[in-house]
């Protein structure tokens, strides 16, 4: 289970990647992207199938991402996040966001055997302040029956 500090920890970071950005401004990525750049973190999306999403370059991967990054955020599904947290180790990255649908069992563990704090079957916006209506809602319901971190 994830503790609140990794949480609150994860949340101090900002240059943070996004992996799971799609054409699909509808998709869950998307949203991701665009609400934590609106809350002023310095996002950087990732798809190596995109020069661009929604007006902004999209980076192939993390080595070409002009900036150091402190974080990523993934939204792909489970057999790709065991990818992207081996490429986040080779690029120095040490936090890991898994997005709720990312999560498996052998990148817990990969980043657990590898010096990487890693956040689990959490919901970022839900976390990320100035939180939106329907992300307080969720996490208040999420305090009422003992699902947030602690």
């Amino acid at each position: 289970m994830t503790s609140k500090s990794l949480v609150d920890e994860f949340l101090l970071q900002k240059n943070i990647a996004v992996v799971g950005v799609s054409r699909n401004e509808k998709k869950f990525g998307n949203v991701i992207y665009r609400e934590l750049k609106k809350k002023g973190y310095s996002v950087y999306p990732v798809n190596p199938n995109l020069a661009e999403v929604e007006g902004d370059k999209c980076y192939a991967n993390f080595a070409t991402i002009p900036e150091k990054i402190d974080a990523v955020i993934v939204n792909v599904p489970p057999p790709q996040t065991e990818r992207v947290v081996e490429d986040a180790k080779a690029a120095g990255i040490n936090k890991v966001w898994m997005q709720q649908g990312s999560r498996s069992d052998a990148a817990v563990e990969y980043c657990k055997k590898n010096g990487i704090d890693v956040v689990e079957n959490e919901c970022i916006l839900m976390f990320a302040e100035p939180a939106e209506f329907i992300h307080r809602a969720h996490r208040w319901l999420w305090g009422v029956i003992g699902k947030l971190p602690k």
